[in-house]
């Protein structure tokens, strides 16, 4: 279960950072980072605050109120920072994912901060960072930050969705299920898909 023992071993504010969406079709990658303003756990914690993937849709809602409510308590903080798809493909994925990330930091308008980021790239960026690989399943700030981004992007998708309706965006949210791929060699892509990304890159050539 995720913990406060990585951002306890920094003296100051640290932000837990995650993204959601490098890997879809379809939509843009967003980001999220939270800061915990003490690190005595609560009992909900470990009821609410899990990696994301292992969170049902309708479980993954109840956290982000539970988050939110601690928000209000001022317990934590949060913001949110996107990369769109023509950064993604002009940047690459990787660029466009540290791009969101430098915007959610940014937004926090501190001058000092220790950043904890799930994965093995750093940002390279103002404040000392520490990369973290499965971070979400180890710190209580980034399996938070994992789920605020994953609520946020699945409900642009469902919203994008109501224009573009053939791609069943608010089931698969931009991820290459077959159907979708389908319905992309059908229709041809839209704005919203990544031209870089396989097979959309082969099918528009």
């Amino acid at each position: 279960m995720p913990d406060f023992l990585i951002e306890k071993e920094f003296s100051g504010p640290v932000i837990g950072l995650d993204e959601v969406g490098r890997g879809p079709l379809a939509g843009p990658v967003i980001s999220c980072g939270c800061i915990f303003h003490n690190y005595e756990i609560k009992n909900d914690y470990q009821k609410y605050i899990l990696d994301s993937k292992k969170l049902s849709s309708k479980k993954r809602l109840a956290s982000f109120n539970f988050l939110n409510n601690l928000k209000k308590k001022k317990i934590l903080s949060y913001h949110l920072g996107i990369a769109n798809v023509e950064e993604i493909d002009s940047l690459n994925i990787l660029e466009a994912t540290k791009l969101s990330m430098k915007r959610v930091i940014d937004k926090f308008g501190i001058n000092k901060a220790n950043l904890i980021i799930d994965g093995n790239f750093k940002l390279n960026y103002k404040f000392f960072e520490r990369s973290i690989v499965k971070g979400d399943h180890k710190s209580l700030s980034i399996a938070t930050a994992s789920i605020i981004a994953k609520v946020h992007r699945d409900r642009l998708m469902t919203i994008l969705s109501n224009k573009y309706s053939s791609f069943g965006w608010e089931k698969n949210v931009g991820y290459g299920t077959k159907e979708h791929i389908e319905k992309i060699k059908e229709l041809g892509p839209t704005n919203y898909h990544r031209k870089t990304f396989e097979p959309i890159k082969s099918i528009l050539n």
